[in-house]
């Protein structure tokens, strides 16, 4: 049962990322895709209907680890509580750039609000992928499951108290930049057309390049700071198929954005993301936090609740899974196509 909870968990962070993250790629490429006020709110009207949608299943997740791994939420939210607390002004940053940039007809308001999206959204894609590197490189847990990260220390990731940010980490949050604006440029260029459709496949195209050329360099670095993750692959080859799919998706992304096939570009960047986030998922587990003192690490089995509640919560989580994939399907049905402006409407 603690397994089913962790792919539960897994498959919604993974969702997450691929939904919300051409939301927050739409972001970091706001000021440079769009050059005019029509095509800034094409942009954000591109994405408005779902963005708020997509964070669902960030909370879902958040939820989900609050009764089926309560040490873990424990642990977690209090280590990384500085990182937590920007993210959480972040998300605050972004949505108050949505809702208010249309409720003054002023040419300065509106380019402050772009600006904070594009600055909420840039650096909460660089925070979510040192996040991913820390859990990849390990926290300084005692035995007791408690630890605390300053934002850094001496920038090591061998180090015995690391901080939230050193050279691996934000490695790994620069990937996470390219990979996203890549995937953000790919949905932009599928719901609009014309010049803003142009420069969005030219940034996709690069984004892509970079994502490639990081992914190069991250993978080895990975297994130079964790060289344990790879046990879970020689212990099961059969996982070796899920970093053949973030390959295939990183090849795709390149070759569907420079032959200017958005709608394969955009489905390669979510397989790559899907891809890469598996395979991290695999290599990590049983493993839910690893300590930088391997001892120490919070597992699928120490981190668990008691079978009885994450049986009955199986349930409930069932039936909320139906109601919230029925109301995606609906939402993207909706909303589907290129966008359409008319004066005094959108964003």
């Amino acid at each position: 049962m603690e397994t089913i909870w962790f792919v539960l968990v897994a498959l919604m962070l993974t969702a997450y990322v691929v939904l919300d993250g051409f939301d927050l790629g739409a972001g970091a490429i706001h000021l440079t895709a769009a050059k005019t006020e029509q095509e800034r709110r094409m942009v954000l009207s591109s994405i408005g209907p779902v963005w708020d949608g997509n964070e669902v299943w960030l909370i879902a997740a958040g939820g989900v680890l609050f009764f089926a791994f309560p040490l873990l939420y424990a642990s977690s939210f209090s280590g990384f509580y500085l990182p937590l607390m920007i993210v959480l002004w972040l998300l605050v940053v972004r949505g108050l750039s949505l809702e208010l940039r249309k409720h003054f007809d002023n040419p300065l308001w509106a380019a402050f609000w772009d600006f904070m999206f594009f600055f909420g959204s840039s650096l909460l894609i660089i925070f979510y992928g040192a996040a991913l590197g820390n859990v990849v490189r390990g926290v300084p847990l005692d035995a007791d499951g408690n630890f605390f990260q300053p934002l850094w220390t001496n920038f090591s990731p061998f180090a015995e108290n690391p901080g939230i940010l050193d050279w691996y980490t934000i490695l790994i949050g620069l990937l996470a930049f390219a990979v996203l604006v890549a995937h953000g440029a790919n949905w932009v260029a599928l719901k609009t057309e014309g010049d803003l459709n142009a420069r969005s496949l030219r940034i996709s195209l690069l984004a892509s390049v970079a994502t490639v050329v990081l992914t190069v360099v991250a993978t080895p670095a990975t297994f130079w700071v964790s060289p344990w993750m790879l046990e879970s692959f020689n212990q099961l080859p059969v996982g070796y198929i899920l970093p053949l799919v973030a390959v295939a998706g990183a090849a795709g992304m390149v070759l569907f954005s420079r032959r200017g096939r958005y709608r394969t570009a955009f489905y390669a960047s979510s397989a790559y993301i899907v891809g890469m986030l598996t395979s991290t998922v695999f290599g990590v587990y049983p493993r839910v936090l690893p300590a930088v003192n391997l001892e120490n690490s919070l597992t699928v089995s120490n981190a668990a609740s008691s079978p009885y509640s994450q049986s009955v919560g199986l349930v409930w989580f069932s039936i909320g899974m139906v109601l919230a994939v029925i109301y995606f399907v609906v939402i993207y049905r909706l909303f589907s196509g290129k966008v359409r402006l008319e004066d005094g409407e959108g964003y």
